[in-house]
Order: structure tokens, then sequence, then C-alpha cells
């Protein structure tokens, strides 16, 4: 799970003890958990504001609440304080917030994030392109959308059904379909015009 080093501890108590709120503690939380945008976040936790399936760890003078959802992100992450000339830094490292590692309980939209990130964004970042998924509709259909130099690529059909779209079918056994929602109207970064 996270790990909290003791001077990450101490560092945290003080802040909390600063707050002058009875049973206050942190909460743990990844925004955007599974994409390239995620953010760890270290928050304060008033009383009543932890939530049921929170994990918590106790820790020396106050609780540490951890976001169920953000869980499998969290595997291996570091909270650590550094002390320097101008006070210190928190620093929060969490390899897998971007990707968690798949396994068979995975979810549809686990699987095909990975898939996305790992196999095929490479190689549309050699056009300045990527690709994301917007949601997992009726449980089988992946709706995706393509940005950078793919929206408005005139070779992006091809790239969606011969590239996308045949590795994440036979990938992931679930999906039944891959959609475009993507505006190819706008032209500005494509790489083919």
């Amino acid at each position: 799970m996270v790990t909290i080093t003791e001077p990450a501890q101490e560092y945290l108590s003080e802040l909390l003890h600063k707050q002058d709120v009875e049973g206050i503690a942190v909460r743990i939380f990844i925004l955007d958990a599974g994409t390239p945008r995620a953010e760890t976040c270290i928050s304060f936790c008033r009383p009543g504001e932890e939530k049921e399936d929170d994990d918590v760890q106790e820790l020396s003078g106050f609780n540490a609440y951890i976001d169920q959802p953000s869980i499998p992100f969290l595997e291996e992450a570091v909270v650590d304080f550094q002390k320097d000339s101008m006070g210190g830094q928190l620093t929060i490292k969490a390899p897998n917030s971007r990707l968690p590692k798949i396994s068979e309980n995975s979810s549809t939209e686990e699987r095909v994030n990975y898939i996305l990130y790992n196999e095929i964004n490479p190689g549309l970042a050699a056009h300045g392109g990527m690709v994301t998924l917007e949601e997992i509709f009726e449980e089988s259909v992946a709706v995706l959308r393509f940005g950078g130099g793919c929206q408005g690529c005139g070779m992006v059909d091809v790239t969606l059904k011969e590239g996308v779209e045949k590795t994440l079918l036979s990938q992931v056994p679930k999906l039944t379909e891959v959609r475009d929602v993507t505006d190819h109207s706008v032209k500005e970064n494509a790489y083919y015009q």
C-alpha cells in the first residue's frame, strides 16, 4: 500500500496539529487515476469526511484514509519529506498512478487504458498523436477520442480500424466495438491533411 516515511509522518502530524481540529486526518487519493493526467493528492480529512470504504492506516498521531478506487494505483506509492534550507518539501511518488498493474480482476476500463498507454499511444506519438478512453458504453463499447496529430488526420479511419480497434478487440475479450467521438473537422495539428 502507501508507505509514509517517518519524516513525512512528522511533517504531516505538525500540519494537522496546526489545524486545531480534534480527530483531523489526511486523505490520499488520485485524480484521473489510470490516465496520463493522473495526480496523486493528499488533503485534510475532517471527522465525517472519510468514506465508509476507505482503507485506514493508523499512524503515529493521526490516521491516513486511502480512497478505495485509488488503491490499485497507489501500490508502491511513497510519501516522503525532505528538509532543505527553505523548510522542506513533501513528495508523493506513485509509479502506478497512470497505469495500474493489470490482473485477471482488472476492469474493462483499466485494461483498455493499459493497452492505449502502453501499446497504442507510443506508436501514435511518432506523429504527435494520442488516443484516450472517454467511456465504456453498454459494458462492451469503447468510446475513444483522438488528439494531437490524430485529430483531423486523413488517415485516422485506418488508424482506428486497422490499428486501435484490432488491438483492443483482440486483447480485451469483453469489447465488441470501438467508436471514435473526435471532432475531426479541426485539422490544425493533423499529421496527414
